[in-house]
């Protein structure tokens, strides 16, 4: 057999480059400088920090304003009425400009249903707050006497205007805002019935438990009218005085 004729590469020998000139060590030493890092510090502020961001100043104070607003317009709402009262009031009242309302609610419309429905939803909290700091084996007349003392407290306490507003300017607002509120406030008084149907079990309540909540939730905002702290009446007497109405002893 005939010895294999040897084969050529396809590809020729890249020629030898020459031999690279030393460079100056001036030259040598602006390259380096001048050459970009491969890596960022840990310092560096182009990253952005994770999670959320804290809030500014600037939006805390926003936050602020916003109670100034709402506070301020409950109190206008119920001394002045809603009609009666303009944003230039209100504005006055949390010490800001004509036009500063609405930079934080679109309307009076809108600020109005805040006032309620932010103090329906701040009274129903507080309200399972007080029902959960009580005794396990708390009996349902120590409950009543708990929800009792806790709404003379929404209806006389110190951001007690929402209540008024909500019971006099209902029809200022509009027919979805009613059922917004309606759906907070009917919560709330949910759960009072667990309470008032345990009651009538033991044959303690004065009525049948649907009726007894319309009775007690009407002769209770009625306080707002005629109550005054000035007249020497505490909020415990007067949540005494307001359970022998409605339970048997």
């Amino acid at each position: 057999m005939d010895s294999p004729v040897p084969r050529t590469s396809a590809i020729a020998p890249a020629p030898k480059k020459p031999p690279a000139r030393p460079r100056s060590k001036a030259a040598a030493s602006s390259s380096a400088n001048s050459a970009p890092k491969a890596t960022l510090s840990s310092e560096d502020p182009t990253r952005r920090p994770r999670g959320r961001p804290r809030k500014t100043a600037e939006e805390l104070d926003d936050g602020n304003r916003r109670r100034k607003l709402m506070d301020g317009a409950a109190k206008l709402f119920r001394t002045q009425g809603f009609a009666a009262t303009s944003t230039r009031d209100i504005a006055a009242a949390a010490g800001m400009h004509s036009g500063s309302p609405f930079y934080h609610f679109e309307s009076k419309s809108a600020l109005l249903y805040a006032v309620m429905s932010e103090g329906m939803t701040m009274a129903a909290q507080s309200q399972q707050q007080a029902l959960d700091a009580l005794p396990a084996k708390a009996t349902p007349r120590e409950q009543l006497h708990t929800l009792i003392r806790h709404h003379f407290e929404i209806l006389l306490g110190p951001r007690s205007s929402f209540i008024p507003v909500m019971l006099y300017e209902w029809r200022s607002l509009t027919p979805a805002q009613r059922k917004g509120i309606a759906r907070i406030k009917d919560s709330y008084e949910a759960t009072w019935m667990p309470v008032l149907e345990a009651l009538a079990q033991q044959g303690a309540l004065q009525a049948e438990p649907g009726v007894a909540r319309l009775f007690i939730f009407g002769a209770l905002n009625w306080a707002v009218q005629w109550f005054s702290p000035k007249k020497g009446k505490s909020l415990d007497a007067l949540t005494d005085e307001a359970l022998a109405l409605f339970i048997r002893s």
